[in-house]
């Protein structure tokens, strides 16, 4: 029986290796053989079977795509310049005056608009200066709206 090509190469222990020292893993020799003991109770990895490099190589890539998820997370009011936090704050707050806060996009595109920066958190404090005059002028003019009807 002829076996079946699957067009790529089935793990190896450098494979292993390159996983486990990836930036996002940061693995070092002991955590690498930590993982092995863990999933196939073997000391060394010379003594591996391929199904069971295979299945560490799983085990790393999904520990891996782990720590990309959390690092590529989409929150606004996370991270940023430790200067703007008071300012995001505010500007939180002025959002939610505006009903805003349900769509994170609008206020990141309104930043793009007044200050040419893609994402709040990346705003200078006098560009957050700035976005909070603007959405204040945004809020009375809203309230003067609203008033008047």
């Amino acid at each position: 029986m002829a076996a079946v090509q699957t067009g790529h190469r089935p793990a190896s222990l450098r494979t292993l290796w390159a996983i486990a020292k990836s930036p996002e893993l940061g693995m070092d020799e002991d955590d690498l053989h930590a993982v092995v003991y863990r999933e196939t109770g073997k000391e060394s990895m010379r003594q591996l079977t391929q199904g069971e490099i295979n299945t560490i190589a799983r085990v790393l890539q999904n520990m891996k795509d782990g720590v990309q998820r959390d690092t590529r997370s989409k929150r606004t009011d996370e991270g940023g310049s430790e200067a703007t936090v008071k300012m995001r704050r505010k500007i939180y707050a002025l959002c939610d005056a505006l009903g805003w806060n349900n769509d994170h996009r609008r206020i990141n595109g309104f930043v793009k608009r007044m200050c040419g920066v893609e994402r709040i958190e990346w705003a200078t404090p006098a560009q957050c200066f700035k976005i909070i005059e603007a959405l204040k002028k945004m809020v009375e003019r809203e309230t003067a709206k609203g008033g008047q009807s």
